[in-house]
């Protein structure tokens, strides 16, 4: 059977009288792709925020694993097996892939920062960096600065951070975001490498990618939720063909 990794359910955020996340459940299963889509302004960053810790919510809960994670800090709910990545890409650009990600992984140290270890002690450290640079594909990029590498791996370098950090959870937010095609087929094929140790919340407007990733997914217009389904049904809906769709899709 799945193993039932997160559940939101009823989450609701009001900012004054508008509700830009209302009455939103759903669940993230190991080895699924769980893809929200839905036109700009529709509430999904909002949602990933509220799963994450950076919002808390106006009503409603998160459960992550078997703990009710409802309003803790995304430091303690990040510790507790959540990662992220967001719509900016947030990486240290003076710094090399393998430095970007060692300090990753080196925050789930008990002590993350003994400033009197050199860091190529940290066996368990290192052992994490290379496992997560290994994963997003980005080995041959190790010693590159951060900055010098291009759009797309730079995208997949916020994976290899979160990879790092060993979740269980990772909400990724655009993260086809400005790739051209070879490198939005680099980045579908390193979500379906990772899928099958994790559960994925996807929020994408790439819908060719959505398509090719979402086991199951949600639509979400003005902050509510207008169909469920796989991508079949999602496909065959009437409402999200006229909301937001179209009929290429």
């Amino acid at each position: 059977m799945p193993e039932l990794l997160l559940t939101a359910r009823n989450l609701t955020k009001r900012f004054g009288g508008l509700a830009a996340v209302n009455d939103v459940s759903l669940d993230l299963w190991r080895n699924h792709i769980h893809a929200v889509i839905g036109p700009n302004g529709a509430g999904k960053s909002t949602l990933t925020n509220l799963l994450s810790g950076d919002l808390p919510p106006t009503s409603g809960s998160v459960t992550l694993g078997q703990r009710d994670v409802t309003g803790w800090s995304p430091e303690k709910i990040s510790a507790q097996g959540l990662g992220r990545s967001y719509q900016k890409t947030n990486i240290f650009l003076p710094f090399s892939v393998w430095e970007n990600v060692r300090l990753a992984s080196q925050s789930r140290q008990p002590q993350a920062f003994r400033w009197l270890t050199p860091a190529t002690h940290l066996i368990a450290v290192n052992a994490r960096c290379e496992r997560a640079i290994e994963l997003s594909g980005l080995k041959h990029r190790k010693n590159s600065i951060a900055g010098t590498i291009s759009h797309g791996e730079q995208r997949q370098l916020e994976i290899a951070m979160t990879l790092a950090t060993e979740p269980q959870v990772l909400l990724l937010d655009e993260p086809l975001a400005g790739m051209g095609t070879v490198e939005a087929e680099r980045m579908v094929a390193l979500l379906l490498g990772i899928k099958k140790d994790h559960g994925i919340l996807l929020v994408e407007h790439d819908m060719d990618a959505v398509f090719a990733l979402a086991d199951q997914l949600t639509v979400m217009v003005n902050g509510q939720v207008i169909a469920s389904g796989t991508p079949v049904e999602i496909r065959a809906d009437a409402g999200v063909q006229a909301a937001y769709l179209g009929e290429e899709h």
